[in-house]
């Protein structure tokens, strides 16, 4: 069964213009911001640095899992192709967020 990127679910049609050049560059953004705090921990903290990287590593593997079967659904949904790279990007989004803010508030 072919479908049209008309009959999408409405939740991978808000989710086509998830990728405008502002959402993208504020991601690199705190994406960066994240890495520099959390290298500066490291640094400040370094008996801690091996069991804190290993943590960073896992929520990597986590959020790349989530968007390889997110990505999956919404290929097998017929979704276009930005609706799917979104789907895709969606849990780094939500883990860099949800880092950001934890690291700002101290």
């Amino acid at each position: 069964m072919i479908h049209r990127t008309d009959q999408q679910p409405a939740t991978m049609r808000r989710n086509i213009a998830a990728m405008d050049p502002f959402t993208a560059a504020a991601f690199a953004w705190q994406s960066s911001f994240v890495f520099t705090l959390r290298s500066a921990q490291l640094w400040a903290q370094p008996a801690t640095a091996h069991s804190v990287l290993a943590d960073y590593a896992y929520e990597k593997q986590r959020a790349f899992t989530a968007g390889a079967f997110a990505a999956g659904r919404a290929a097998m949904a017929g979704a276009a192709a930005p609706a799917v790279l979104a789907a895709a990007l969606a849990p780094a989004h939500r883990r860099v967020r949800a880092n950001m803010r934890k690291l700002t508030k101290g």
